[in-house]
Formats: structure tokens, sequence, C-alpha cells
């Protein structure tokens, strides 16, 4: 049976308000949550851009929901730092916590002042990161040199039971790729065959664990204000790779999205302002074998959305959809692998 999720959007709500929302969410029904890991917004109407392992504490801590959250180690973050941060939240908060490790985007990087590798070179990296950051939760000391150096690394500190580390992905080709280092695979909404062809290759190329999806969606309570929230929150971010990958700023991205139409913000985000059209449509979703959904309302005012999707669209206890997967966050984005 299939979870669902409350995805905390740090680029568009302030830290505070999320902490709130969340345990709003978790009142309201929602069995889990993930959240972004974002150094800037993508758009400077969103406006925020909290620091999320500071919040992740504060958030598992004050729910008993699991949680998981979408990161890019190799550059902003060293990988034996970023192992550091994984290792100490699973270990206060055992089961609870898993980390998506992607590739990317230099709206989050650049601020390093390095150059922007190119996309073979990130895909490198990440698996590099990867690499040592499995060894050092698995308590080994680590040397590493490569496209990072990692000398003499040993966590202290590590939990009972090792952390999922997912791979957030968006093409077939990375699912394949991934497979090979993968405890689960989280994707977005995308054309039906695609999302059958990214879910074939991952299996196919042997990859294990339980299957996510993000869902952008937006909700009021006329046709017209769902859209208004979707074209305003949320036309600067439906561009898709190379452009998304390598754009560095919010206003560039502000720019980018002026020439964005309603129609194209509709193809990325599930606009309605019925009910049962948006429970509907996330039913079919998860018949495509997708173990969880993580909803994310794209509007800044997320309480009416939790209130209603809680009393009219997350399965109900006693259901024949409700509950029953473990889940990718229950056994243990927005940076590409």
């Amino acid at each position: 049976m299939t979870r669902y999720g409350f995805h905390a959007s740090h680029e568009q709500i302030s830290p505070g308000r999320l902490l709130a929302d969340v345990q709003h969410a978790e009142r309201a029904g929602f069995s889990m949550a993930m959240c972004s890991d974002h150094f800037s917004p993508w758009s400077a109407r969103q406006g925020h851009s909290g620091y999320t392992w500071a919040w992740l504490g504060a958030a598992l801590a004050t729910t008993d929901l699991t949680f998981g959250c979408v990161s890019a180690p190799g550059q902003r973050y060293h990988p034996a730092v970023a192992a550091q941060k994984i290792a100490t939240l699973a270990q206060m908060f055992e089961g609870r916590f898993w980390v998506a490790l992607g590739s990317g985007e230099a709206s989050n990087e650049h601020i390093t002042g390095e150059g922007w590798p190119r996309k073979e070179l990130r895909d490198q990296r990440l698996d590099e990161c990867v690499d040592v950051i499995r060894r050092l939760l698995h308590g080994e000391e680590v040397n590493h040199d490569g496209l990072v150096t990692v000398d003499r690394a040993r966590l202290w500190d590590l939990p009972e039971r090792q952390p999922k580390l997912i791979a957030p992905v968006v093409s077939v080709e990375s699912a394949s790729r991934v497979a090979a280092w993968a405890d689960g695979l989280i994707t977005i909404v995308q054309p039906e065959e695609t999302l059958r062809e990214v879910i074939d290759a991952y299996r196919g190329a042997g990859g294990r664990g339980d299957l996510s999806l993000q869902v952008h969606l937006s909700w009021a309570e006329t046709e017209q204000a769902a859209e208004d929230i979707a074209v305003d929150q949320w036309r600067s971010n439906v561009i898709g790779p190379p452009v998304a990958w390598d754009t560095e700023t919010a206003e560039a991205f502000d720019a980018i999205g002026e020439q964005v139409t309603a129609e194209a913000v509709r193809e990325t985000v599930q606009v309605s302002s019925d009910l049962g059209e948006h429970r509907e449509r996330l039913e079919h979703l998860a018949s495509l074998g997708f173990d969880d959904l993580y909803l994310h309302h794209v509007g800044q005012e997320q309480s009416g959305f939790i209130d209603a999707f809680g009393s009219e669209v997350l399965p109900q206890p006693g259901s024949s959809s409700s509950v029953g997967s473990t889940g990718s966050a229950g056994s243990t984005t927005s940076a590409t692998a």
C-alpha cells in the first residue's frame, strides 16, 4: 500500500513556519516527510532558503514522522562532513532518517567559487562521495584521492541501523547508473511512459529498495486561484536540464520564468480545485509502482492544503488504500543524480 508524505519546501517558506507546517501535517494524517536542501531559492518571489540540517533536527525532535532530504555532496558539502551530519541524525533518531544523494545544481554549489564541473564529472564525483559516505557510515577510516580528497576521516558516533542512501533521478540513463549503489529511488512526476521507463531501467539494472515519487501540485478553492498559485511560485521551476542544472541565481531563474506559460506550468504541476480529481490522479500515480508519494503543494500557505488533503485525499485508516508499505523513509527531492 502506498504511503503519503509531506514535502517541506525550504525555498518557499521560512524555517520556523515550515516547522509548524510539518507538525500540522503529522496531525492531519501525513505519515512521513521530506525536504529540499538549497542555499538559494529558484525565484526571488519564493524568497527563502533555510539551513536544512538544523531544521531537520528540530523537525525530527518535535514529530514522530520519518524524514528524508535531497542533498548534494562534493562541492558545498565535503563528503566526510555530509557523512557526519547523516550519522548524527540517524543515531539520534534511529530508523527515521534517510538521505537522497544527487550531483547538485549550480544555483546552490556556485557559492564555493569553484568551477561548475560538466555533468559526467559531477556524476563521477557523486559516485566517489557515495562510496566515501557509505564507508564512513560503516565505521571505516577513509582515505580517498580523486575528484574529492579525504584524509584519514572517521566517524566516532554511528547509528545502529544504517540510514538509507537513496538516489534522486530524473532520466532513464541516471536510473540505470545509480542502481549500483542506491538503497531506493526517488523521482518527480513526468509523462507516464517516462516514469515507467525510469522504473524499468532502475529495476533492470538491479536497483533495490522502494520507489518514491515527489508530486508538485496546487490546490485552492477555485481553479483560477490554484492556477495563479502555481504560475506565481513554480514557473521558474518548470525548465528542465541542463538549464536547471547550470543556472546560478534566482534572478536568472526569474528571467527565464517570464517566458513560461500557464499551460507549461500545468504540465509539471498537478493543478486543480477538485480534491476528488487530485485523489484520483495520486491513486493512478501510485498504481505505476510507487511505494511512497510525497505531496508538495507549491503555494507558500500550507494550512488549507494540509487540512483539505488530510480529510479528503489521504487514505483513511482502515480503507483499502491505507498505509501498508514500509517505504524508503519507514525502513530507515532538488539535487539531481
